[in-house]
C-alpha cells in the first residue's frame, strides 16, 4: 500500500484510533501524516495542466505520447520538463493507447539456455557448419499458419523447412529431422545451429535432439532480433515478395503459395554477387508431402572457373 493511500486511512479513522498508535501500525511517520492533513485543504498543483492534457489527449484521439503532448504545451507557453509531463500523465492515467511497451512474456518452461556462440557473424567458410532457424507466423482467414525453416549461412540457402498450425516443439524437432536426413553426410564435424529465446528452443527434446545429432545449439540474447538478423531476413523477403503481395486466404492456399514460392535468395557462392536467384526447387525423395520441401537445395551453379 503507497503512504498516500495509508494516510487516507489514518484520516478516516483519527477519532477512533490515536494517530500514532496507527502510524506505528502502518509504519509511517507522524510528520508525514499532518503533512498530509495540512495539503488536503490545497488543490493538487498538477490539476490545472493536467486538464489541459486531457484536452489535448480527446484531441489527437488518445495517440499523444508525453513528449508530443510537452510540445503542444510549449507552443502554448506552458514550460514544463517533459519527465514532468509524463508524470502527470502517468498520474492521471493520461498515457497513450498506443504503441504502449509490451511486457515480455515467456511461454512455456525454459529448460535449457545457451551462449550466444554465432554473436552476428553470418557468414560461413563451409557449408552446413553454421545453422539458423526460427518460426514465423503467416495470417489468412482460416487461420494462422507456423513456418519453421532452417538456413545455411555459408550460401543462404534453406536447409529444410516445415509448416503446421500450431506452434509446437514438434514442429521445430522436424525441421532439424528433415535438414539433418538430407544433410547429415555432408554436415560438418562441428555444426552450429543458431535460434533466438523461443521456448521450442530451450526445451528438453530440442536439447536432446540437437545432442543425439552432435549440433551445438546457439541462442540470440533476450528480445534481440538482430542477433538472428539472417532468419529474420528471409521471413521479410518471404511475405514482403509473396505473402503480403497475394494474401492467402486459406491455410491451404498460403501452404502451395510457400511451396512455390520464387524466393530471392542471394547465393555467395556464385560468381556474380549481384545475381539473385529465384527458385522454387523442391527435390522430392521418394514424393515429399506438403509443408515439407526445400526453396533451394542444395544448388550448385559454376560460372567461368568459379567453383
Amino acid at each position: 500500500m503507497r503512504p498516500k493511500a495509508k494516510y487516507a486511512v489514518i484520516y478516516r479513522h483519527r477519532n477512533e484510533y490515536p494517530v500514532s498508535v496507527m502510524c506505528r501500525f502502518f509504519q509511517v511517520p507522524r510528520s508525514g501524516y499532518y503533512d498530509f492533513v495540512h495539503r488536503m485543504g490545497r488543490p493538487e498543483k498538477d490539476a490545472a495542466i493536467a486538464e489541459i492534457i486531457a484536452e489535448q489527449r480527446e484531441r489527437s484521439f488518445c495517440t499523444y505520447g508525453y513528449r508530443r503532448m510537452w510540445l503542444v504545451l510549449k507552443k502554448r507557453g506552458i514550460h514544463r520538463n517533459p519527465k514532468t509531463i509524463l508524470r502527470i500523465m502517468e498520474k492521471y492515467d493520461l498515457l497513450a493507447e498506443i504503441r504502449r511497451r509490451r511486457k515480455w512474456q515467456q511461454m512455456g518452461q525454459q529448460v535449457h539456455k545457451y551462449k550466444n556462440l554465432l554473436n552476428r557473424e553470418f557468414s560461413a567458410d563451409r557449408p552446413n557448419s553454421k545453422w539458423v532457424t526460427d518460426i514465423s507466423y503467416i495470417h489468412t482467414k482460416q487461420g494462422v499458419l507456423y513456418l519453421s525453416m532452417i538456413r545455411d549461412l555459408y550460401d543462404n540457402s534453406i536447409v529444410a523447412y516445415k509448416t503446421g498450425t500450431e506452434q509446437t516443439v514438434n514442429l521445430v524437432l522436424d525441421t532439424i529431422r528433415l535438414a539433418m536426413r538430407r544433410e547429415k553426410k555432408r554436415a560438418a564435424a562441428e555444426l552450429q545451429l543458431h535460434s533466438d529465446q523461443g521456448f521450442q528452443y530451450t526445451s528438453q527434446a530440442y536439447f536432446n535432439l540437437t545432442r543425439s545429432y552432435g549440433i551445438t545449439p546457439s541462442m540470440s540474447r533476450r528480445g534481440n532480433c538482430y542477433d538472428n538478423a539472417m532468419a529474420e531476413n528471409f521471413f521479410s523477403i518471404l511475405k514482403t515478395e509473396c505473402i503480403y503481395r497475394y494474401k492467402p486466404a486459406s491455410i491451404c492456399e498460403a501452404n502451395e503459395m510457400i511451396d512455390r514460392s520464387r524466393c530471392a535468395t542471394p547465393i555467395k557462392t556464385l560468381y556474380f554477387p549481384t545475381l539473385r536467384l529465384f527458385c522454387a526447387v523442391r527435390t522430392i525423395w521418394g514424393g515429399s508431402m506438403r509443408g515439407e520441401g526445400c526453396f533451394l537445395y542444395r544448388t550448385r551453379l559454376h560460372i567461368g572457373s568459379r567453383k
